[in-house]
């Protein structure tokens, strides 16, 4: 920190002390002394390695003791002799022990700050605590804090500010409440109280801010409460509340927020909704309201989140809303609405997600969608729209996600769509499209789900779309006519195929039931100048004829013999395969030799080979003889591995490393998986000499992204990794990025469990999850935050874990520290891309990972969020709640 000249007035070492910041190291020592009419002591943001000043008791006139974000650890020290402190905020950081009761006798408190405290002693809030008189700030969220609110809470009529929310209080919310008659800001989510909400609480008349989310509240939303004048924020979503929505907050001229999705809420919503106030959130998805949608809901035209799925709303959509040029996201899936839908809506300017999924919409798909210039999701599944795609669909550059499934649209598909580079995921399926399929859409090398089935289309398979594998495609029934190309045959994928009766194969495929007929035979000119595909088919036939014998008398081991040796049970393998081979087992085994070792991991020793068909993979070789007595190890890695052919074996996805087979035998088990010539992330990242460009980091963060969102949300249960680091993503010739390493996975049990987890606590130090701490569970809230360091380290080019952070520090707060101030949060670029002109977007990103490593796990944000996130270079997309103490944007439902 450098030493402070203690000889200076008083009021030049106060501003020395105050401006401390983004430093790290030891407390200089001997202020207290040397000062000791010190004031004030803000020393917030920084990494303070010894701890509370040794002298701090000797600042006897200190007013102000501000170590927030400083990376203490151990027990609060008793501050009781400190009787001037009228200000107390040791908020984020990492203490332990019993909470420090004693600050009780600080009679003069006005604030007291101990946010996200997470590792304290369970404990109980003191009824003795009310001998604070002047209390007016009492933040105690995430503090480990149990039992019941006492009714006495309210005798402490001075407080402004009570934030009890993140702890593990029960039992009812106190009516006694109501009396606190200067409370401004009562935040109590995320807890397990239950009960109905008092009516009382409408004697609160100077509530700005109300936050009782994630509980077990139940029965109505009081009216009185509803018709407080000043109430900008109500939150009180995912508890089970009923009834309907009161109509006074139709009334109020300066509610902005209102999120009460996730409960059992009835009838309409206020018709004068939103017509008097500016409002930036409206979320009410998740409940069972009807009628029509508020028509003036965006008239302040500040509004930002407009979420009312998985209701039973009928009518039409307002024209209104086709202004509503501020949306961010507008989703209204999932109701029973009709009408056509206002040109407008399409070609809203900001907004990231348009889901109009699972209505009645009829008419057609506007050209205005060109206009929607920041779209990343367009979901209109399952209504009755026709009419042809129009190709200005092209036009919106960031779209990710197209699903227009289950329509009635015709005509062709534009092959325009091509130029959208960033998609992910193109579903056309259940329609009248009546065209041949775009070449061009080999172009879209960001594509995983292609899916045109059940349609009218004609014309061949345009062998350049096979570019795309291994990703999802999907061409059953159809007019489709021609060959059906070989990749897909090879890949596995001939069920693609079905239902398109002109579609012909090269050869006999006997495991295909419906089997497709044999394409005519060439010409002798063509067959004479196509010879090589004899070769291949003739080797396919082969491949066929063994799958289908397999398949007929069930998998039998496979006797291997090498290097000479006579056959032996040590050299019987059982095959497993995912994909269709082009190699042997021999080819793979004779390979196995000392020259071809790549490395070395916790589990097996893994080679490259070249294989005689040109192409390479990568083997992991695994120790597998059985013993009479296993140790833990040997059944923790035959457990690991069994869980990763598993996994890997049931995803299909390209930025998931493809597991081709598994051979097992008595002594060896054998796990063959593409190869990755540019290695992993971390070498490419860390190591001298190597340089990744911004761009390339942009779409290596992607990729992991999609990735994980795949495993999280697109499978019918979802997967947590459980390992997320830069040396578990692998690279490919285009420095594409792959997930691997899947033998930690651990698979939910019940879709949506968000109590399924793993008990054992598995995982890389630096990128675990602070619940590892306290808990065992392992969630896909976990990925999410190991994701978020991967993020750091691809924005600073820094370890985890580096001495210049300080002891026992990381680069989570490393680059909380930094990004306090614009220059501090240029300074955590990665030098190497000092010349960059994108360091604007790397400071979003860092940004974001900041929230995917939020301490609450309910605070960060999913996956499919994150993706979302990654696509937007606005810095307006991601600090929408301006002046507002909305902290917890991550949860909301759309």
């Amino acid at each position: 920190m450098g030493e402070i000249a203690f000889g200076l007035p008083q009021w030049i070492a106060l501003i020395l002390l105050s401006l401390i910041r983004q430093s790290s190291g030891d407390f200089p020592s001997g202020v207290c002394s040397s000062l000791p009419m010190l004031r004030a002591l803000r020393l917030a943001d920084n990494d303070i390695s010894n701890g509370f000043p040794e002298d701090l008791f000797n600042c006897s006139f200190l007013g102000e003791l501000n170590f927030s974000h400083s990376g203490l650890t151990g027990a609060v020290p008793d501050l009781s002799q400190l009787q001037s402190l009228h200000m107390i905020d040791l908020s984020n950081n990492f203490f332990t022990g019993e909470f420090p009761i004693s600050i009780i006798n600080l009679t003069n408190l006005e604030v007291v700050n101990f946010n996200e405290n997470p590792g304290f002693d369970l404990w109980r809030l003191p009824d003795t605590i009310t001998q604070l008189k002047k209390l007016e700030v009492l933040i105690l969220s995430t503090t480990s804090m149990r039992g019941e609110i006492p009714p006495w809470i309210g005798n402490m009529t001075s407080l402004i500010d009570l934030e009890l929310s993140g702890n593990s209080l029960v039992g009812q919310i106190p009516a006694t409440i109501g009396k606190l008659e200067n409370l401004q800001f009562l935040e109590l989510y995320y807890n397990h109280l239950s009960g109905e909400i008092p009516d009382e609480l409408g004697n609160l008349t100077r509530l700005v801010d109300l936050d009782m989310s994630e509980n077990y509240l139940t029965g109505r939303i009081p009216e009185k409460l509803c018709a407080l004048s000043g109430l900008g924020v109500l939150q009180l979503y995912s508890n089970r509340l009923t009834g309907g929505v009161p109509r006074e907050l139709g009334n109020s001229t300066v509610l902005s927020i209102l999120s009460l999705y996730g409960n059992f809420l009835t009838g309409e919503l206020p018709p004068d909704l939103g017509r008097h106030s500016k409002l930036i959130v409206l979320d009410v998805s998740d409940n069972q309201l009807s009628s029509q949608l508020p028509r003036d809901a965006c008239a302040g035209g500040e509004l930002l989140y407009l979420l009312v799925l998985d209701n039973h709303f009928t009518g039409e959509l307002p024209e209104t809303y086709a202004q509503c040029n501020s949306l961010l996201r507008f989703r209204v899936s999932n109701n029973k609405l009709n009408g056509s839908i206002p040109e407008g809506i399409f070609g809203l300017p900001h907004a990231w997600i348009i889901d109009l999924g699972f209505n009645r919409f009829g008419g057609t798909i506007a050209k205005t969608i060109g206009n929607a210039k920041n779209l990343s999701a367009l979901f209109l599944t399952h209504n009755l729209l026709s009419g042809a795609l129009p190709p200005e669909i092209s036009w919106a550059t960031n779209l990710v996600k197209i699903d227009l499934s289950h329509n009635l649209l015709s005509g062709p598909i534009p092959s325009e769509i091509a130029s959208l580079y960033k998609l992910n995921q193109l579903s056309l399926q259940e329609n009248k499209l009546d065209s041949s399929i775009p070449a061009s859409l080999s172009l879209l090398k960001s594509l995983n789900v292609l899916n045109l089935s059940n349609n009218y289309l004609t014309g061949e398979i345009p062998d350049s779309l096979c570019n795309l594998l291994p990703n999802s495609l999907d061409f059953s029934n159809n007019r489709l006519s021609g060959p059906v190309p070989l990749p897909l045959i090879k890949e596995g994928l001939i069920e693609s195929v079905y239902g398109n009766s002109e579609l012909c194969v090269p050869f006999h495929l006997n495991m295909v039931k419906p089997s497709l007929p044999l394409c005519p035979k060439p010409g002798i000119r063509k067959g004479l100048n196509n010879v090589w595909v004899i070769g291949v088919c003739l080797m396919f036939s082969i491949l066929a004829v063994l799958l289908a014998l397999k398949r007929w008398f069930g998998e039998k081991n496979v006797v291997i013999e090498q290097d000479g040796l006579p056959s032996s049970p040590s050299f019987v393998y059982d095959v497993t395969s995912f994909h269709k081979l082009s190699f042997d087992q021999h080819e793979i085994v004779e390979a196995l030799m000392e020259n071809n070792i790549v490395g070395h991991g916790g589990s097996g020793t893994v080679y490259r080979i070249a294989l005689s068909s040109g192409e390479q993979v990568a083997v992991k070789k695994l120790w597998s003889r059985a013993t009479k007595n296993p140790s833990p190890n040997q059944l923790y890695l035959d457990k690991e591995l069994k869980t990763e052919v598993e996994t890997l074996g049931s995803i299909r996805h390209k930025n998931i490393v493809k597991l081709y087979c598994c051979f097992s035998s008595m002594d060896y088990k054998l796990l063959v998986y593409e190869y990755m010539p540019n290695g992993n992330l971390m070498d490419a990242l860390h190591n001298e000499g190597s340089f990744l460009d911004w761009p390339t980091r942009h779409r290596i963060a992607s990729g992991i992204a999609q990735g994980l969102a795949y495993l999280h949300h697109d499978l019918l249960f979802p997967i947590v990794h459980r390992d997320i680091k830069t040396s578990n993503i692998l690279l490919d010739e285009d420095f594409e990025p792959k997930v691997a390493d899947f033998g930690i996975a651990k698979v939910l049990q019940a879709r949506g469990d968000r109590e399924s987890s793993a008990s054992v606590i598995i995982g890389t130090y630096g990128y675990l999850a602070p619940e590892y701490a306290y808990s065992t569970k392992a969630t896909t809230k976990c990925d999410v935050y190991s994701f978020g360091v991967v993020l750091m380290e691809l924005v600073t080019g820094k370890k985890p874990n580096e001495p210049e952070f300080g002891e026992n520090q990381d680069i989570i707060h490393w680059v909380s520290s930094k990004m306090g101030t614009k220059e501090g949060a240029m300074d955590a670029i990665d030098k190497k891309l000092s010349w960059s002109p994108f360091k604007e977007d790397m400071i979003q990103i860092l940004r974001i990972a900041l929230r995917c490593t939020c301490r609450s796990p309910a605070l960060r944000p999913s996956m499919n969020e994150v993706v979302q996130l990654l696509n937007e270079v606005d810095p307006s997309k991601f600090d929408v709640t301006g002046s507002f103490k909305f902290k917890h944007l991550a949860g909301i439902k759309g």
